[in-house]
């Protein structure tokens, strides 16, 4: 049974959900995206996206009208397999298409782009075997990434940076996906021990050094799993 967060880009709300693999992801269009599809390869029993995410899914695949395999989706950032400040760790990102042919591929990519639903479909070039798409939320810190996070900020992104924190040991005492007083702090020491502007904002330079440490480290005794 996972436990899945949808963040609602709309209200700012965080919902829980609690599904079996084989069921339906939350906001998904009929039977068109599972929970082990979604999770991809991760073996988080945590996993979360937007409910924005969702429907750019519903808007493509209904409009493609058949199945679409996923290969992946979401993985917590400690767990690694992506670059850094990947999307996929925000839980808005899907690679689909591997099992079906070049000219199917190119049908959902056409689909995706034309739709404009998405913030970025990768171009075909870059990802010959496979489609890229994502659902970004928020204006990024760094010229790409994540969005600059403070005091009140909520939603995917927090998660990411909570779970990273957490990973390299400084503990936000939750996995909530809103930035309180105990991110900030969480997010201080950080700074304080990196060399970093100690302002409790994760922006452009927080955000790299971060990443860049904890991508791929492994679950690590420090991690929570609410």
């Amino acid at each position: 049974m996972a436990k899945i967060i949808v963040f609602d880009v709309f209200t700012q709300a965080l919902e829980k959900f609690y599904r079996g693999e084989d069921d339906p992801m939350p906001y998904s269009y009929g039977d068109t995206m599972r929970v082990k599809e979604f999770r991809g390869s991760s073996r988080s029993n945590v996993l979360w996206t937007t409910n924005a995410a969702m429907e750019s899914w519903n808007a493509t695949r209904r409009t493609y009208g058949s199945p679409i395999p996923f290969r992946f989706a979401f993985k917590r950032i400690w767990e690694g397999g992506h670059g850094k400040q990947s999307q996929h760790y925000a839980g808005v990102s899907f690679d689909v298409g591997q099992a079906l042919s070049q000219a199917q591929r190119n049908r959902i990519w056409n689909i995706a782009n034309d739709l404009n639903v998405w913030s970025y479909v990768e171009p075909i070039s870059m990802t010959p075997t496979w489609v890229h798409m994502d659902k970004r939320y928020g204006p990024p810190a760094c010229s790409a990434g994540y969005p600059l996070l403070s005091i009140g900020s909520r939603g995917v992104y927090v998660l990411v940076l909570q779970d990273a924190l957490n990973a390299l040991g400084y503990n936000t005492k939750t996995l909530d996906g809103a930035f309180g007083t105990n991110t900030k702090n969480a997010l201080l020491g950080y700074q304080r021990n990196n060399g970093l502007r100690v302002d409790g904002i994760c922006g452009c330079t927080s955000w790299t050094k971060i990443v860049n440490e904890v991508v791929g480290i492994g679950k690590t005794p420090t991690v929570i799993d609410p």
